[in-house]
């Protein structure tokens, strides 16, 4: 299938300069930028007015939380996971989840989202969505065993049958990534366990070091932080994606930047549940690479990457009182390329070559003109309502702000009954 955007401004390159051209698309990949294309395809797209940019990659979300979304709001974390959110979500089952997935992908589309880092449980019901919507994932069984041996067996069993699962789905899209929840919720030999399959090459998800208690407990438990923790594990390397990082020293940063290992900071989340902020300025001034997601929507409460930019922009301004810090190009980048380099996707950059994702925002709005600087605007500026188009692998995922492959309708009334009988 070929696809022909025309007559938009492209946020081209590794440089993300605006420049008036037309997008040819061939199979998966970006083959032609320029203007004027002549080529024939068999789809083509209206782009004058706007602005056609990299998919954002939403490196750390669990999606069918949509279902918890304000449940519990204004709480500590631990008394939020305790109390309220793990009660919930054992009342939810497979259906629950697909429905909770489909919503939380339909809102990612609709904000210029094409890739997402997931962990959570029931994780083929989630690839059963991403199927059905068409975004590109990288799903993992979300590991807990507390320390119980019987428990980290059957975890381990779920995590092999799920890897299984998705192998067996052959889909390109849809990716099994290891997901072991936090070194706080896994023992060392389910740390160890997962290491080992990792240098099979398959990537990891993990929290770290999201809150002071979370560090406070790691040190009394093992004598050292959970970097070093997780780093006398063997399990920092390049294929290490972990959320949060905020309470990370510099001995800590050091380690994750020698390791390769990708960061990814969820700033809406950390404000609301009073985690403290990230140590952006030292964690890129030690080479770490940081990429950018959205975590949950009971704790965000939204899934919107554009909505996130900006929150990463302002937050680290005013936290370091310096307004040169997290200026809009790396922000960009950060929601862009850094994530695909952390999952190791040519993709994030529009040029020929790459991968076809992509999203293409209606500038001819009012909070958008004039269009002094059309990066600028995405990261201070727009929104998820913005988002026109969205374009996965070469596959038109979103055309006009509809979400071609799933019933828009039908999914808020099932996740409003849900709430009615579950929640």
């Amino acid at each position: 299938m070929s696809i022909l955007l025309r007559g938009g401004l492209v946020i081209y390159g590794e440089g993300f300069e605006p420049v008036r051209a037309d997008v040819l698309i061939e199979g998966d990949r970006i083959v032609r930028v320029a203007r004027g294309i002549s080529a024939e395809a068999d789809e083509v797209i209206d782009a004058s007015g706007r602005v056609i940019i990299p998919g954002l990659i939403n490196a750390h979300t669990h999606s069918p939380m949509t279902l918890l979304r304000g449940l519990a709001d204004d709480l500590p974390l631990m008394e939020w996971l305790q109390n309220y959110i793990w009660p919930a979500e054992r009342k939810l089952g497979r259906r629950e989840v697909y429905w909770g997935a489909l919503l939380g992908l339909i809102e990612m589309a609709k904000s210029g989202t094409t890739t997402f880092v997931d962990m959570y449980f029931h994780m083929d019901a989630v690839a059963e969505a991403v199927m059905k919507v068409g975004l590109r994932a990288f799903l993992g069984y979300g590991m807990v065993d507390l320390g119980n041996e019987e428990k980290r067996k059957a975890e381990i069993r779920e995590t092999e049958r799920f890897m299984k699962f998705i192998e067996e789905l052959g889909d390109r899209r849809i990716n099994f990534i290891l997901a072991p929840h936090a070194p706080y919720t896994c023992s060392p030999e389910c740390l160890r366990w997962v290491a080992e399959r990792a240098r099979e090459g398959i990537l990891v998800t993990i929290h770290l070091a999201e809150t002071r208690e979370e560090v406070k407990e790691i040190k009394e438990r093992y004598g050292m932080t959970p970097v070093q923790l997780l780093d006398s594990l063997g399990l920092l390397t390049p294929g290490t994606i972990a959320a949060h990082g905020v309470w990370l020293d510099e001995r800590d940063a050091k380690i994750l930047a020698t390791r390769e290992v990708t960061i990814v900071h969820c700033p809406a989340s950390n404000m609301k549940l009073a985690s403290g902020v990230m140590p952006l300025k030292m964690l890129l001034k030690a080479g770490v690479n940081v990429a950018l997601g959205t975590d949950g929507a009971a704790s965000n409460n939204n899934l919107d990457m554009l909505e996130e930019m900006k929150l990463v922009a302002l937050l680290h301004k005013v936290h370091t009182l310096d307004p040169t810090v997290a200026d809009a190009k790396m922000v960009l980048r950060m929601a862009t390329v850094h994530g695909a380099r952390a999952l190791g996707l040519k993709a994030g950059i529009i040029k020929e070559g790459y991968l076809a994702d992509l999203a293409v925002i209606d500038f001819r709005r009012p909070h958008l003109r004039p269009l002094n600087d059309p990066v600028s605007h995405l990261v201070y500026s727009a929104r998820g309502g913005d988002v026109e188009d969205l374009i996965v692998a070469g596959k038109i995922v979103m055309l006009d702000g509809e979400v071609l492959g799933v019933d828009e309708e039908k999914v808020l009334d099932k996740v409003e009954n849900i709430r009615e009988v579950v929640i």
